[in-house]
């Protein structure tokens, strides 16, 4: 059934550069709980928002309309875009975080957030290759959602991507093609062709959406298998 958000107003948002938003971003709270997390989304002092809050129990809070720019993502790019937040719709996902004490997602919170993104999906046409975690756009100092949120049930349930990484592909060999791929992906990462703290930073993030069982930064054959596969899936 349909979401019924219930209404907290944020102050912190403004008005979209770019039209209509394409992207959809998930984060965790990172905060020892949701009414922390909600009053500081309200807070102007902390000039920081998100569209939606999803609650462990599954209670859904919106902070600020989907139509308005809310200060969710930060110092961030993705695939050529420097300024996340004025094409994306952000939601932050009640859990305490790496820093708190980081848990599995409820399943009730994990209902919520498909019927919610789902909606929004339909609602602003956002391709499965923009439905992203704060880290993936911003790898170099974020962690969310983390490796515990299930994005492969999610795209199972048609929202983001998750190929089939049994087909045999061929992966990228040398630091170079590595980042090139990683780029192609959507990634912002330059081919500097050595692994530089930035190349690892991405490679962990991709690691903590497409293999969340091993995420060592490290280019080992089945990471580079599956960088190939999702960048042919892009």
């Amino acid at each position: 059934m349909p979401i019924s958000p219930r209404d907290r107003p944020s102050p912190n948002h403004d008005e979209r550069r770019f039209g209509a938003p394409d992207m959809l971003i998930m984060h965790y709270t990172g905060m020892t709980s949701a009414q922390a997390a909600i009053d500081r989304l309200c807070d102007p002092v902390a000039r920081v928002s998100s569209h939606y809050v999803v609650e462990e129990g599954g209670a859904v809070w919106r902070l600020v309309p989907e139509e308005r720019r809310a200060w969710h993502a930060g110092d961030s790019g993705w695939a050529g875009r420097r300024d996340i937040n004025a094409c994306s719709i952000g939601i932050e996902i009640v859990n305490p975080g790496h820093e708190f004490g980081y848990r599995p997602f409820p399943e009730a919170q994990i209902r919520a957030v498909e019927e919610l993104s789902r909606e929004i999906i339909a609602r602003w046409h956002v391709p499965a290759r923009f439905v992203l975690g704060h880290s993936d756009v911003a790898p170099h100092r974020k962690q969310d959602p983390g490796e515990l949120f299930p994005w492969q049930r999610l795209a199972g349930a048609g929202i983001g991507l998750w190929p089939d990484f049994a087909r045999a592909m061929a992966p990228p060999e040398t630091v170079t093609q590595i980042q090139g791929a990683l780029a192609a992906v959507g990634y912002d990462l330059p081919a500097t062709g050595t692994l530089d703290e930035r190349t690892v930073q991405v490679l962990i993030a991709f690691q903590r959406h497409f293999r969340p069982e091993n995420c060592d930064g490290l280019a080992d054959d089945e990471t580079r298998r599956r960088i190939a596969a999702v960048a042919a899936s892009v």
